[in-house]
């Protein structure tokens, strides 16, 4: 009896066993949790991770000498030209993890997909940006490996040269601007142009004119036909087509997260950059400025003794240390501290809310001008150039109401400040000036302008322990010397010392 009692229960199990096999899957499946994302939400979270990244304060903007602080520590790297670890790899963290691993992810899923052509164009575009902003600062990178870890499980990617990634760059631009097209699917839920078609041309052919552009020095011929193909195709040329990324409580602004926190009182204007506004009348210094007379601590940085009037900006003098910073302060108008400085003012221009810009129509403008002065594009340098200046006044309103530059003051400024056409050298000089000011809080682009054009001339930072005179690129990540030794050895060889000094290849 219990044998057979014994083989009813087993019987019974198989049964039941048999019974949940077979409803398993529906029994565990989610009635309301998500099993697939639409990858336009990973393009988006692509583009907000395009906006140039805090770190640039340590470095790009104090490089090109318009921002800097005196404090060492976590704070080093542009103020003194010396390397900070920490802040030298900011760049290939941000860009390859937040940007490239995004757009492959976004590319893999919809290059066979011909109901999302304009996503798949798209996700290049931003990728394209990307891997421009990574060779501009390290040289020789990871391309056509680069941040396929997680889609192709290359987890040692090999490095390219600079050549060969702007070459990949440039066609890349080229191929995905001319596929974007409004017959296809449009992607409204993009957060950069709200699926807009003729904006994402607009945006893919800046982009190609600025690439273009980089090679100015190192291959003539093709810079020149590149930069031609871009002013065809239609490039940014008014403000309302502008790339940024908008910010507001919950996404914000990641220059004006770190200026308005631990770190408000410790960045600075710098004295080249404060000087060269004032000295040209220029009325973007007051949008821009805010100095707090008097002031010897950050608490007494307060809206009672605060000005943005332009002749009471000092901007901080290059390679200063809080000590020498705080004695040169006790000499401005109302003494003070290295607190009475000059600073962006972090009510107005990098708020938390403020936008981050990544293409402009005063860039483009500026960079038509200069290809109109070299004859690579038709139209009048002078127009260009005029243009390029108003785009970048009407610009300022963008940050704030109270950032506004009047149509009076504009006017009055590109009147007074017309083209130099006296030669190429005096034109590329004047342009490349305001070019240097258009790009100001993006210091990606700043920076990679000064080094291609040479223009506008800074005196080497003074700072006695300075490790070189000029940086010229920052430092592969330690991470990447550790684990992808052959390859970064490799690239070390071909392109030179991994040092600040060491030129990428297209500065000549």
């Amino acid at each position: 009896m219990k044998r057979i009692y014994s083989l009813i229960l087993s019987v019974a199990a198989v049964l039941f066993a048999g019974s949940c096999d077979n409803k398993f899957d529906e029994i565990n499946t989610s009635k309301t949790g998500i099993t697939s994302i639409d990858p336009v939400f990973i393009l988006n979270q692509a583009i907000i991770n395009s906006s140039p990244p805090a770190a640039t304060l340590n470095y790009e903007v104090g490089i090109v000498q318009q921002q800097i602080s005196p404090n060492t520590g976590v704070l080093l790297g542009g103020n003194f030209n010396q390397v900070n670890i920490n802040s030298t790899n900011q760049n290939w963290i941000n860009f390859f993890q937040n940007v490239v691993r995004y757009t492959n992810d976004v590319i893999s899923r919809t290059s066979e997909d011909p109901a999302r052509q304009n996503l798949y164009n798209m996700a290049r575009v931003i990728q394209a940006n990307a891997f421009m902003v990574l060779s501009d600062t390290y040289g020789d990178i990871p391309y056509s490996e680069g941040g396929k870890g997680y889609t192709d499980a290359i987890v040692f990617p090999k490095y390219e040269t600079q050549q060969t990634v702007y070459n990949g760059i440039i066609s890349e631009l080229t191929v995905a601007a001319g596929a974007l097209t409004a017959s296809a699917k449009i992607e409204p839920a993009d957060v950069l142009y709200n699926g807009n078609i003729a904006k994402w041309k607009k945006f893919a052919y800046s982009l190609l004119l600025r690439a273009g552009m980089r090679l100015s020095a190192v291959d003539a011929t093709k810079a020149q036909a590149t930069v031609a193909a871009a002013f065809a195709g239609g490039v940014i040329t008014a403000n309302a087509d502008n790339a940024y990324n908008r910010h507001d409580a919950n996404f914000v602004n990641g220059l004006g997260n770190t200026l308005n926190g631990t770190e408000a009182a410790n960045f600075y204007l710098a004295e080249p950059f404060v000087t060269a506004l004032k000295t040209e009348n220029d009325p973007r210094l007051q949008s821009i400025a805010v100095r707090y007379v008097g002031a010897v601590s950050g608490n007494a940085q307060t809206a009672a003794v605060a000005t943005t009037a332009p002749a009471n900006q000092y901007g901080l003098p290059m390679g200063s240390t809080d000590a020498q910073a705080d004695a040169a302060g006790k000499n401005l108008p109302g003494g003070g501290a290295r607190y009475a400085f000059s600073q962006v003012d972090r009510t107005r221009m990098v708020k938390r809310t403020s936008p981050l810009f990544m293409v402009t129509a005063a860039q483009s403008n500026l960079l038509l001008a200069e290809g109109a002065v070299r004859g690579w594009v038709t139209g009048s340098a002078t127009q260009y150039f005029a243009d390029g200046v108003r785009a970048h006044m009407d610009q300022m309103a963008t940050y704030d109401a109270g950032s506004a530059v009047s149509a009076a003051n504009r006017d009055t400024y590109v009147v007074a400040h017309p083209l130099n056409v006296g030669s190429t050298d005096a034109s590329i000089a004047q342009i490349s000036y305001e070019y240097w000011i258009a790009s100001f809080l993006n210091g990606n682009e700043a920076w990679a302008n000064l080094r291609r054009s040479g223009y506008p001339v800074l005196t080497a930072n003074p700072f006695p322990g300075r490790s070189v005179d000029f940086i010229t690129r920052l430092t592969y990540p330690v991470s990447e010397i550790l684990v992808n030794t052959a390859n970064v050895q490799a690239a070390i060889a071909a392109q030179g010392a991994d040092a600040l000094d060491t030129k990428v290849w297209w500065d000549k």
